[in-house]
């Protein structure tokens, strides 16, 4: 299990997320869907570079990577529901844990906008 334990573990994952969701999106024929993870994925890179000096190296726990599986293979619309579901959580999970209010902020939008594609 691997353990996102620094702000840029966070970030760097949430980036490969939305990169891996992007392209499944597109896989699964959602362009709208897609151009939403790409849009993410830029402001989550901008985020990163612009908050890396303010990075307060405080210790991040609770947070792995096997606890927001993807399942990248199943482009249906329950597969789908899953995939925006685990995208949710994560954001959900890691934005309080961040020390950064810009970044946090950024996640924050991140998990609303994946809680409005489960319709939750």
């Amino acid at each position: 299990m691997t353990s996102l334990n620094a702000f840029g573990a966070v970030l760097t994952h949430a980036i490969a997320m939305e990169t891996q969701l992007r392209d499944y999106y597109q896989s699964a024929g959602q362009g709208d869907l897609a151009r939403d993870a790409d849009k993410r994925r830029t402001t989550l890179e901008r985020v990163r570079r612009e908050n890396v000096t303010e990075i307060k190296l405080e210790p991040i726990e609770g947070l792995h990577e096997d606890n927001y599986a993807l399942d990248l293979g199943d482009t249906s619309a329950a597969g789908q529901q899953h995939n925006a579901d685990a995208a949710a959580r994560f954001y959900e999970d890691s934005a309080p844990k961040i020390n950064v209010r810009e970044a946090q902020r950024a996640l924050e939008r991140c998990g609303k906008q994946y809680r409005a594609i489960v319709g939750a």
